[in-house]
Parts: C-alpha cells; sequence; structure tokens
C-alpha cells in the first residue's frame, strides 16, 4: 500500500522538523510538505493533496476554522487532524464542527500520534484529550441522571450528529427530515440532557457511547 502523506501545519519550525522526523521514520508514512500560516496550509493542501493535514490550530492568517473547511471543500479525500496545545473541549467542537476528523494535544506519546494518524487515515475519528469527560448531568430537580437508553433513536441518531459537528441542514440531509423536524429534536435533547452548547454535547456522546470514538478520549 502507498504511503500516508502528511501535510504538516505548525508555525513553529522546530516541532515541523520533529514531526518530520518522527513520519520519516515510519514504513507507512512520509512527509508531503510543510506549512506555516494558515494561508499557506489551505495552498499546499490544494497542490500537494495529502492524506492527512495534520494541523495546529492557532497559526498566524485566517482562523483555523476557515482553514479547516477550505482544505476539505479543495481536497475532499484529504482529512484533518488538530495537533494542539489546547486541552479544552469548547476548541475540539470548535474543530470538529469545522470537519476535523480527530483531535490531539501536543502532550501526547509520540506513539499516540502515530496512532492518531492511522486511525484517521482509516476512515475513523479519533480524540485525545488529557481532561476528564464530565459525567451526563442531572435533570434539573430530578435528583436522577439522564442516561442514554431514555433518549429515542431518533434522538441519539441527532445527538450523534450534532456531536460530531453537523449543521441542522446537513442532520435533515443524512436523516431525510425537515430542519423543523431536526430542531424538535434538538428541543427534546436539550430538555432531556440539560446541556446546550455542542461541546457538552460532544463530551456527552463521548462518555455515554452514542459517538464511537478511540477509548483513549
Amino acid at each position: 500500500m502507498p504511503p500516508i502523506r502528511v501535510l504538516i501545519a505548525d508555525d513553529h519550525a522546530v516541532l515541523r522538523a520533529g514531526l518530520r522526523m518522527l513520519l520519516d521514520a515510519q514504513t507507512d508514512m512520509e512527509v508531503a510538505g510543510e506549512a506555516g500560516d494558515g494561508s499557506e496550509v489551505s495552498r499546499k493542501a490544494r497542490a500537494l493533496q495529502p492524506d492527512i493535514v495534520l494541523m495546529d490550530l492557532t497559526m498566524p492568517g485566517p482562523p483555523s476554522g476557515e482553514v479547516i473547511r477550505q482544505v476539505l471543500r479543495a481536497c475532499p479525500k484529504t482529512r484533518v487532524l488538530i495537533l494542539t496545545m489546547h486541552d479544552d473541549s469548547a476548541y475540539l467542537a470548535s474543530a470538529m464542527a469545522a470537519g476535523a476528523a480527530g483531535y490531539v494535544v501536543k502532550k501526547v506519546a509520540d506513539s499516540e500520534l502515530l496512532l492518531a494518524i492511522r486511525a484517521v487515515h482509516a476512515g475513523r475519528t479519533f480524540v485525545d484529550l488529557t481532561q476528564t469527560l464530565r459525567p451526563p448531568q442531572a435533570l434539573p430537580g430530578s435528583g436522577r441522571v439522564q442516561r442514554p437508553k431514555e433518549l429515542s433513536r431518533r434522538e441519539r441518531d441527532v445527538l450523534r450528529l450534532l456531536a460530531q459537528g453537523h449543521s441542522n441542514q446537513q442532520i435533515a440531509d443524512h436523516m431525510s427530515v425537515s430542519v423543523k423536524t431536526v430542531e424538535t429534536y434538538r428541543t427534546r435533547l436539550r430538555q432531556k440532557l440539560g446541556l446546550r452548547e455542542r461541546a457538552e454535547l460532544y463530551r456527552f456522546a463521548v462518555e455515554s457511547g452514542i459517538l464511537d470514538v478511540d477509548p483513549r478520549s
């Protein structure tokens, strides 16, 4: 099989050099190129069509979410894996909403990063935060914790798609329902779970097993 071609995107040259050495030492990977800012990421991804863009969130240039979307529009077969210092579920939710397929923090071991690259290349979602996920929240005034078994199949489907970053329109298209129906399901989820922010939905979906990500997440 051809090696996994990776575009390394980070504004720190020393870090890029270290990543290049790590990836070049793998028999199933090769570095397709490097980029030092957001604009360069988009240009080089379009020119090189890598399998993976290994990308920092905080680089000079356009916002990271915009860069991710530009890459995915220009390179439909490319997957974006975030490598960042931000160990925060809000950043995670933002990146996943923009279309990233994976998210790992820079403090992970080399072996974990390689595992993430291979998992994302294989079509899986990979998330590794060192934070502990919050448990499901209790319903206001009930004293009991909302469990996923209390969600209908359609509610679970909507929750999973929301946690993956899809918009209401995308969810409606995927489920062959109207946007109004999706909004109704979202209202039910808020009422049942007491969760409003996408990051909270993501945490709950992972914690409850509704969203299938790597166990290390």
